[in-house]
């Protein structure tokens, strides 16, 4: 069963009880979700950026959940758009196990939802900087529901007899990164793992260990993958992503054993991007800025980034040319 509204929203059956809830675009904060059903009960994999984007979609999992209802929510990472929705499905499921890795339940609390909220109400330039980003999402009144149950590695879950593999494969996006596997449905949920048509971003790295997520994907039997961000793919995108985060190690670490600014370092990288046609349609370019950064930490610990304000300024930056 397929159902979308003409806003594109939709809830996809990707086969054998497994779901994924695409939001078109897949930009920032603009994110995707699964659903997990077994016989009774279902898992959510991820909730959404804000309380009402999240009950439009339990809405509209309503056909699934009313005869198996959410039962486990995995977060798998501590990113707002993949967990700020926690509390309106334990308003709506009551006693729901949410699980999380140690590091993503550790990181969740850095970024508030009042925080958010804060950016966006900010008066000049800061708040139009975070209102270019973020001004489309409601974060007012958000209760953070955190995890109530964390794991380090890997951990297998059952869902009313079908058993799922969370495992952990960051820091990589963030600190914490889970996927979800579901073996007997050839299928993997990778949160921010990986963005399809979309730049992926580093906000901690190292871009090793994300590279190596994507050859364990890759090492998978699966058919189907449910990206963080963007449109339902195969082993093309996880191979895509790869790619994309090989060249941009490979090119920073050049220019920072150069002694290359980091900052004019991802100004040069940008433009090699947008010349090779691997890479050259990809959205939000300008995160290329937060990506050579996680190098230049990478290479050198006591490597100091600027803070996130100027690393969103910088972004946008890019992207104005």
């Amino acid at each position: 069963m397929t159902t979308t509204n003409d806003d594109g929203l939709g809830l996809q059956e990707i086969g054998d009880g497994c779901f994924a809830y695409i939001q078109p675009g897949g930009g920032w904060g603009w994110s995707n979700a699964g659903l997990i059903v077994g016989d009774g009960r279902s898992l959510l994999v991820d909730t959404l950026f804000d309380l009402d984007l999240t009950a439009t979609m339990l809405d509209r999992m309503a056909a699934q959940t009313s005869s198996a209802p959410v039962g486990t929510v995995v977060n798998t990472h501590a990113n707002g758009d993949h967990c700020y929705g926690n509390g309106e499905v334990t308003k709506r499921f009551g006693d729901v196990e949410i699980v999380a890795s140690t590091a993503c339940a550790e990181e969740m609390g850095a970024v508030p939802p009042s925080m958010l909220a804060a950016l966006n109400e900010a008066p000049g330039d800061v708040g139009e900087l975070f209102r270019s980003f973020f001004g489309e999402f409601n974060f007012a009144g958000i209760e953070l529901e955190p995890p109530t149950r964390t794991f380090d590695g890997r951990v297998e879950l059952e869902v009313a007899g079908r058993p799922i593999e969370l495992i952990e494969v960051g820091p990589a996006h963030t600190a914490g990164d889970v996927i979800v596997h579901v073996p007997d449905a050839k299928t993997v949920y990778t949160g921010d793992i990986l963005f399809i048509g979309g730049t992926p971003i580093v906000w901690a790295g190292p871009l090793s260990n994300w590279i190596a997520a994507c050859d364990l994907m890759l090492a998978m039997d699966v058919e189907t993958v449910v990206p963080g961000h963007g449109p339902l793919t195969d082993d093309a995108g996880i191979v895509a992503v790869r790619d994309y985060l090989a060249f941009v190690e490979d090119e920073a670490s050049g220019r920072y054993e150069a002694g290359i600014d980091a900052f004019d370092a991802a100004r040069e990288i940008g433009v090699l991007l947008g010349a090779d046609e691997r890479f050259a349609d990809l959205g939000e370019f300008g995160r290329i800025a937060v990506n050579v950064e996680a190098v230049y930490r990478q290479l050198d610990p006591a490597h100091e980034s600027p803070d996130v304000v100027e690393q969103f300024r910088r972004m946008a930056r890019l992207e104005r040319g």
